[in-house]
């Protein structure tokens, strides 16, 4: 007697492509059901929209190149001053700020001529970041920007380039449109080393989705430059079983803290982290908790505790897809930061481009688009893209989407999304 199959039930038999490649029943046959088969139907592309959409990020990018409505770099040359103390006192005295205010005066006096005036300001950030641009100590001041600028931008942008999944127009809007919000070229110009740390995560994140976890959890040793703004990922690989990731990353980590150590001495570590102990420099909390939700005390403590503690928790149930697990660590980050700036939602780029690989379908897509146009360089100058105090508003929502997703159970945005292997 012959079974009967059910209904919208579909056989056929292929090859494999992959030696054991688990993509057959016993006898090479695989059973699909009609939502799995139309899911799998590449619908045709409107290309009129697509290269609409691709023409709008271009010409957003075009004003973001064109347009400098920042002071041209203000935090490179701080960077650059850290450096000559390091390189000419001993790195030892990097966080001697008198030293540093000695450096920023000669690397750009006020008669110099650069447009705008230099701002005299202490050197807050790690000592990797004095390291990273002391090779163009001794340069001037024009001339190392414009090396650093092109750096910092040219490896966010190849970053993107190199790491994306999608195919066609999206692949490219989706580039293009991680690199158009105003905050991107506020970080370059302002010479801001926050870049590197998005270009790491991108990077990572498709070395993770190959299995290539050693090479990304070294990649992303590049969050220490600023630890702030990615500081959640590497733990949220270990709660996602990625322990290769997270040990290559622990023994990366230590690596540089021992070379650190070994370059500033004893004296020079305790003098960074008594300047972690000072007051947070004005305007600092405004895309924090405290400047989107005035929390402060207690509050903010058990806020931080709940968010840590969805993102840990959404990560392990998101074990099986790296791809969200990142984005998801990153903004978890950026929510619970003491205090950000501007130039900081670089990370919130490359978290929003990588949902955008990880998650094709409209549903996702839709509102990323609207979070470029609304980060636009055109609304920021015009005053229409929404004040720093609402960002972490929409950090918030984009952190609920990814993990109402890791719980909810496999539904039409599960089948829609591209798995990274387990």
């Amino acid at each position: 007697m012959s079974r009967r199959r059910p209904p919208c039930v579909w056989e056929y038999r292929y090859r494999s492509p992959r030696v054991g490649h688990a993509t057959a029943g016993a006898a090479g046959v695989v059973e699909i059901t009609g939502g799995t088969l139309f899911s799998r139907v590449k619908i045709g592309e409107n290309r009129v929209a697509l290269a609409a959409a691709f023409g709008f990020v271009a010409l957003a990018l075009i004003l973001d190149l064109a347009i400098r409505h920042d002071p041209i770099s203000v935090d490179f040359h701080t960077y650059l001053a850290a450096a000559q103390v390091g390189l000419q006192d001993g790195w030892s005295h990097l966080y001697d700020q008198g030293l540093v205010a000695v450096q920023q005066a000669e690397i750009s006096p006020p008669d110099s001529g650069w447009r705008p005036a230099q701002i005299a300001q202490p050197f807050l950030s790690p000592p990797t970041v004095a390291f990273l641009t002391a090779p163009l100590a001794g340069l001037p001041l024009n001339v190392a920007y414009v090396f650093w600028a092109v750096f910092i931008f040219g490896a966010f942008a190849l970053a993107l380039a190199w790491a994306g999944v999608s195919r066609g127009w999206a692949r490219w809007i989706a580039v293009i449109g991680a690199l158009t919000p105003w905050f991107v070229m506020h970080a370059v110009n302002v010479g801001q080393v926050v870049p590197l740390v998005a270009a790491g995560t991108v990077v990572a994140w498709r070395l993770l989705r190959d299995r290539r976890d050693v090479l990304a959890g070294l990649v992303l040793v590049t969050i220490l430059l600023k630890p702030n703004t990615a500081v959640l990922v590497p733990i949220a690989l270990l709660f996602a079983w990625r322990v290769r990731a997270f040990v290559a990353w622990l023994v990366g980590a230590m690596a540089v803290m021992f070379a650190v150590v070994l370059t500033m001495g004893v004296d020079g570590v305790s003098a960074y982290l008594t300047q972690l102990q000072q007051p947070l420099p004005s305007g600092a909390d405004n895309l924090t908790l405290h400047g989107a939700l005035y929390a402060t005390g207690t509050f903010a403590l058990i806020l931080r505790v709940l968010i840590v503690g969805a993102v840990l928790a959404a990560a392990y149930k998101l074990r099986s897809s790296p791809g969200l697990v990142v984005p998801l660590a990153i903004v978890g980050s950026l929510i619970v930061a003491p205090y950000l700036h501007g130039s900081d939602l670089c990370l919130l780029a490359a978290a929003a481009w990588m949902v955008w690989e990880e998650r094709p379908a409209t549903s996702w897509r839709v509102p990323l688009a609207i979070g470029w146009v609304l980060a636009s360089p055109y609304l920021y100058l015009k005053g229409f893209s929404p004040e720093l105090k609402l960002w972490p508003w929409l950090e918030i929502a984009l952190l609920l989407a990814i993990v109402i997703a890791a719980w909810r159970p496999l539904t039409v945005w599960a089948d829609s999304r591209t798995r990274a292997p387990a």
